[in-house]
């Protein structure tokens, strides 16, 4: 080797690309380098990677295929094709590695940078990307914070090498070398092999003259002492150089102690200082100043492309580390000088630190944001479309906010403080439950097969809310499957329903599933004890209970209930999943399954979605959250009307969205109001609180439900559009919502998990009950007037005297903007009512823009 690169290693120094990709690989560029140049080691960072991934479609066929074996989430797919080019590039350098016996030939792979504050996820993270690369000559690159400083010193002292990286601070690397030389110590303890770990320090150089350059200027353009003004002008472009000089001084000192020299003897390795961020950034410098003056043995300096080209050709090699006591001197009078002017290079190299994590963390979000965006373009129609028109624009200062502060990994982490702190925590299991039943589809085979035993024609859910408006989703939306039972709903108390449903089935082949989380749910008890009555008369009291499968929480007083009674089976809820969130539960699926639904697929088809949003994708690129961000931004305009517009074969899935969305979020005077099923209208029937979700399937168009959005969306009020390829990715829209309304939360400042009008109205119903048990009869509301067969009630705020439609005209008539009108109509859910309501309902939306 000739030439300044080989000079620069004659002298002890090694010289590493900071620069890798796939083509630099398999071009067979890397081994020329390695083996006419010299190189003697690799490092990466996300910026770089992202560049690869977004400027050239190399890792394509690879990607692709990942998509399309559903390898998992954007982090996922990222260090899949990062290990594969560490892997490649560990190999190409392990010739290099053997020769220098284990002391170069290294490639660095750095963990995520969003667990800088997080020293077990460190350690933990660390451990599975050495496990993943399996490679001798790897370095797992950690920074140097002070949560990183212990996950640096377990590492070692488990034998994984380390590259230490955004050390600005002499200090600091201080404290890093004795983290190094703890974790050899107790690796010695433990019988390792002391000379198979290796460790280099990564110095920062040039951002510290940046930064300092910035104050020097900033100092002498306020200064008035002429005298002062010289002697900051004259420290430009020398503090970095000096302050890795001192850094330098302290290495020698540090290998001379003792304490190094009982490790040295048992074979342990140097961790040399490694000079990082060494291209100028300041024209007016030489391109190579921070390699020309940093060249002295047992030292690494990693260039980047440009500044290794320029300094092939143009570098000027010295021993520059060790030129003697005069050069040392003269850099220590320059740390002196920068002191004396009041300038802390402490707090300077603390903001860099700083700085330096968030700089990477940005990148890193860069490159997940960019892996998402190729990740979804290659998933295709298998992943639902979202498209949130204007309000993409309106939500990217919230986005923006929430990627920052790392506010998607945090709500996946449990943290209660995103929301109102009142323990939020404890009801995220629906955050996990679909990896948890994939991987232990067991939990309901067991159930699932005793009623597959039965001969049933039809499977009845008795339920209320979240316990059965998924359910009934998945039952109108799939119908009847050939060869399974029919699945049926019957989450009301009017008489008339429970009559018709009790003459619309044959009671001696229906299986009867009672969903309750808490087993204290009223209704769906009373038509529990109905049915089994109606039952036992048809089959005998044993054989009845016999028919019966309880969904509910462990410890639940239905499970008591069916333990003495000898229901045929249990099936077990999370009890950290709320009745809302359960419809990926066995609250969900185990209907699913009674009614033939390929659960394995609907379950795996639904993680494509929550891939897309999980805690490694950006909240502009993570559906869930950016729908939770613009229904929570429009809600704080008054836009807090979302109407639901679903395509014929969806039209169930309104129902469950809005019990979600409306109860999640309607707590302490704000909240979200739903509409469902209303039927568009031209724009001018509407007020200007309206938000619209068209939930389409791909095989359904609707010219004229597509004209009658583009007006409304002409005329100023936000639509969302979102599209399914098929009734198969129901669980991906249900994941969404869910998410969604987290999110919405969060942002509304409201718990959405709880449900303190529910639990009130529930201690209200029990009060009266009481009552009646000791009374024997309730209440009795004052009516305002009989007429026609009808009963009127009305608070006092009405005229006095009046007929009957004099009362609603006057009750109407209080309808402002932004109000909404609710009819809550005791009735059986068949068409003929449907129509009649329909008929009410748009009569007052169009006379008075109400929801």
């Amino acid at each position: 080797m000739s030439g300044p690169l080989g000079r620069v290693i004659g002298l002890g120094q090694s010289i590493w690309y900071d620069n890798l990709c796939r083509s630099l690989v398999t071009s067979g560029e890397l081994a020329r380098m390695v083996e006419a140049d010299g190189l003697g080691g690799v490092t990466s960072n996300p910026a770089i990677f992202q560049k690869a991934l977004s400027g050239s479609d190399e890792y394509d066929d690879e990607l692709r295929a990942l998509v399309a074996r559903d390898e998992g989430d954007a982090k996922a797919l990222y260090e899949a094709l990062a290990v594969r080019d560490i892997q490649l590039a560990a190999d190409v350098l392990r010739p290099a590695y053997d020769a220098a016996g284990g002391r170069d030939g290294f490639v660095s792979l750095e963990v995520s940078p969003h667990l800088a504050a997080d020293t077990a996820g460190t350690v933990e993270e660390a451990r599975r990307l050495s496990s993943a690369v399996d490679r001798p000559n790897l370095l797992i690159k950690v920074p140097a914070t002070p949560e990183g400083i212990p996950a640096i010193e377990q590492l070692i002292s488990e034998g994984i090498g380390v590259n230490v990286t955004l050390l600005f601070s002499v200090g600091t690397y201080d404290t890093v070398a004795a983290a190094y030389l703890s974790g050899l110590e107790a690796l010695a303890e433990r019988g390792g092999e002391l000379g198979r770990v290796a460790s280099v320090a990564s110095f920062f150089v040039s951002r510290i003259d940046a930064k300092v350059d910035a104050r020097l200027d900033q100092e002498a353009a306020e200064s008035g002492d002429p005298e002062r003004k010289a002697r900051l002008e004259k420290l430009a472009g020398r503090v970095a150089i000096a302050n890795a000089k001192r850094a330098y001084a302290l290495y020698e000192k540090l290998v001379a102690s003792p304490r190094w020299q009982a490790l040295e003897a048992r074979g342990a390795q140097r961790q040399r200082l490694l000079w990082a961020s060494t291209g100028t950034k300041n024209p007016a410098y030489p391109p190579t100043l921070y390699v020309d003056e940093l060249i002295g043995p047992e030292t690494v300096n990693t260039l980047p492309v440009a500044t290794y080209d320029t300094f092939k050709q143009q570098g000027r090699v010295r021993n520059a580390l060790v030129e003697g006591a005069s050069a040392r001197a003269e850099a220590e009078e320059h740390l002196r000088g920068l002191d004396e002017l009041g300038i802390s290079l402490d707090e300077i190299t603390d903001e860099l630190r700083v700085e330096g994590v968030r700089l990477f963390a940005d990148a890193f979000d860069q490159l997940l944001a960019a892996m998402e965006e190729k990740r979804r373009a290659f998933l295709g129609p298998r992943l639902a479309r979202q498209n949130l028109g204007a309000a993409e624009a309106q939500i990217a200062e919230s986005a923006e906010t929430w990627r920052r502060e790392g506010r998607v990994r945090r709500l996946w982490s449990g943290d209660a403080s995103l929301w109102t702190d009142s323990g939020e925590d404890r009801w995220l299991g629906w955050l996990r439950v679909v990896q948890q039943s994939r991987a232990q589809p067991e939990a309901l085979d067991e159930v699932a097969a005793k009623i597959a035993a039965g001969d049933f024609e039809h499977v009845l859910v008795l339920g209320m809310g979240g316990s059965s408006l998924w359910p009934d989703v998945l039952g109108r939306t799939f119908g009847r499957r050939t060869g399974f039972p029919a699945l049926r709903i019957l989450d009301s108390t009017v008489p008339a329903q429970v009559r018709r449903i009790t003459r619309e089935l044959d009671l001696s082949r229906t299986l009867f599933l009672i969903a309750s989380k808490s087993g204290g749910t009223i209704e769906p008890n009373v038509a529990l004890a109905h049915f089994l009555e109606e039952a036992t008369a048809l089959l005998g009291r044993e054989e009845a209970r016999r028919r019966v499968v309880a969904i509910t929480d462990p410890g639940s007083s239905l499970e008591a209930l069916a333990q003495r009674d000898g229901f045929l089976a249990i099936a077990y809820g999370d009890p950290e999943i709320g009745g809302r969130f359960s419809g990926l539960s066995p609250f969900g699926m185990l209907p699913a399954r009674a009614m033939g639904l390929d659960v394995a697929d609907f379950l795996a088809r639904t993680e494509q979605m929550i891939d897309s949003c999980g805690p490694s994708v950006p909240p502009a690129q993570n559906p869930g959250v950016a729908l939770g961000l613009a229904l929570a931004a429009l809600a704080r305009e008054g836009r807090d009307k979302l109407t639901l517009v679903t395509s014929p074969g969806l039209t169930s899935l309104g129902g469950w969205i809005e019990q979600l969305v409306a109860e999640s979020t309607g707590k302490d005077g704000v909240g979200i109001t739903v509409v469902d099923g209303e039927g568009l209208g031209a724009p001018d029937v509407y007020g200007a609180d309206r938000v619209f979700a068209s939930i389409t399937l791909r095989g359904e168009p609707d010219a004229r439900r597509e004209a009658a959005l583009s007006a409304l969306e002409g005329a100023g009020n936000p639509v969302f559009r979102i599209e399914l390829e098929d009734t198969r990715q129901l669980g991906q829209e249900l994941f969404r919502w869910e998410m969604a309304t987290a999110v919405a939360g969060a942002e509304l400042d409201v718990n959405p998990f709880d449900q303190p009008d529910v639990e009130a109205a529930k201690l209200a119903s029990r009060e009266l009950m009481e009552a009646y048990e000791e009374s024997g009869s309730l209440p009795e509301p004052t009516a305002r007037l009989h007429e026609a067969g009808m009963t009127c009630f009305a608070d006092d705020a009405l005229p006095a005297t009046a007929t009957a439609g004099e009362l609603l005209a006057a009750h109407l008539a209080r309808i402002g903007p932004g109000d909404s009108f609710a009819i809550n109509a005791y009735l059986d859910m068949n068409a003929d009512n449907e129509r009649e309501l329909q008929a009410l309902r748009l009569a007052v939306r169009d006379a008075t823009r109400a929801a």
